[in-house]
């Protein structure tokens, strides 16, 4: 009996999970290193594949396994991740059009699906700060575009994918073709969407389906040793701040200190390693374990921190890290400016192109653009100065309305104040008239 039920040949053995998610995608059974459903593959598998079928692939140099998940319990990956997302996701998303070589702000039906719901169930926030946080963690991020059917070009609102939830591949009967497989998380059937009908955010690395992750293919080792340094130090104050020690004497002690060694342990480890410990004969500590300060675990996670910002590109200062200066600048406008230039930059323009490109695919006279204005704006005093120049001042031409100042402060247009016209133009008073 015994024999029979370790004999793998005797019998068909089939797994309906695997089955199922093999059926998903033609070429997963093959980069699996599974033949068919329910057979026994004689394929070997590379290093890879078996680090991925082991669950170790994600595995950082100190032992602790890397995911999303892991991640994003690291305050600097957590502060870098929420920050980018949390930022370009509260950008306002204008709609102009273009005009010869003039452009104008376009009152278009797309713009409340990007700037206030982008369907039932999903705010624009929270829609664009859930694909973006996607493509930071996993390099990929994914939102469906939803037509009223799928004769239509018209767009009536976008939800983001999560990415356990898709799967790209290309079509076999046109391999130039890429397709997505959509599992939706509420056991619906799934469906296949081409790529007119999403918005793909990419990361570097991109081969022509997937990205790779940041955070487990370039942060892997820096986010592994910040999970070890704060596991580290946990343990370290969860057990009162103690190293482990040993006792040595080069004296023999006899039965009587022996058992008031014995004695006084017993109690210390009653009372948590707080209470006193009673030496004699001769007996002195001798400490086994590296203390905090020399293994330098601070130093370590102000390494990670600086490491992780470096590989998302954030600037250490912005997430709280100000042990060093910050080469952007020292004004809230300069920090600002190279902020947007330098970090959201590279992410806005792929948003404004994907939604240009499958939004108005053969139409040029429609575009978006994300409004930064507010994340560079300077202080009240240099945003005054900056109006009284372009309003006019000294003499000098406007290029300004006042109305085009206070829409950029919010404030509707009012018709009672005058366009400065220079000291030159100004109107005669009636002293000078009478003169």
């Amino acid at each position: 009996m015994t024999a029979k039920l370790l004999n793998l040949e005797a019998a068909r053995h089939d797994s309906r999970v695997l089955g199922a998610w093999i059926a998903q995608d033609a070429g997963r059974g093959a980069r699996a290193g599974v033949q068919a459903f329910g057979e026994n593959s004689s394929q070997q598998l590379n290093v890879d594949e078996l680090a991925n079928l082991l669950g170790a692939a994600n595995r950082s140099v100190t032992g602790y396994a890397v995911t999303e998940d892991t991640a994003m319990r690291v305050s600097a990956v957590y502060a870098c991740v929420s920050l980018i997302a949390g930022a370009i996701a509260s950008l306002p998303v204008g709609i102009f059009k273009r005009e010869g070589n003039e452009r104008s702000a376009a009152d278009h039906d797309y713009w409340w699906m990007f700037n206030e719901l982008a369907s039932d169930g999903w705010t624009a926030f929270d829609a664009w700060n859930a694909i973006l946080t996607s493509k930071l963690l996993s390099g990929d991020g994914l939102g469906e575009l939803i037509r009223p059917n799928k004769y239509s070009n018209r767009v009536i609102g976008w939800k983001p994918i999560p990415r356990a939830n898709w799967t790209a591949f290309r079509n076999p009967k046109n391999r130039a073709e890429v397709l997505y497989l959509v599992s939706p998380e509420d056991g619906s059937p799934s469906y296949v969407l081409t790529r007119d009908d999403v918005i793909h955010l990419k990361s570097p690395g991109y081969d022509g389906l997937t990205s790779p992750s940041p955070i487990t293919y370039a942060a892997r080792d820096a986010i592994g040793t910040a999970l070890a340094s704060q596991d580290y130090t946990g343990k370290f104050f969860a057990g009162g701040g103690n190293f482990d020690y040993a006792l040595k004497t080069a004296a023999k002690l006899d039965k009587t200190q022996q058992d008031m060694l014995k004695a006084s342990l017993i109690a210390r480890a009653q009372t948590g390693g707080r209470g006193p410990l009673i030496l004699t004969g001769g007996l002195e500590p001798a400490q086994l374990s590296v203390n905090a300060k020399d293994a330098e675990v601070q130093a370590a996670k102000l390494f990670t921190v600086e490491e992780i910002c470096s590989i998302l590109g954030v600037p250490p200062y912005m997430i709280g890290h100000t042990t060093k200066a910050t080469s952007f600048g020292t004004g809230i406008e300069q920090q600002g400016i190279g902020f947007v230039r330098y970090t959201l930059q590279r992410h806005l323009t792929p948003v404004a192109q994907e939604l240009n490109s499958k939004l108005w695919p053969t139409r040029e006279r429609y575009f978006v653009e994300h409004i930064t204005d507010a994340l560079v704006a300077a202080d009240m005093k240099a945003r005054y100065e900056s109006y009284r120049i372009a309003l006019g001042r000294a003499g000098e031409q406007p290029f300004m309305t006042t109305d085009e100042v206070r829409r950029k402060e919010n404030l509707a247009p009012n018709a009672d104040l005058n366009i400065n016209q220079g000291a030159n133009d100004a109107a005669p008073t009636d002293q000078t008239a009478s003169e």
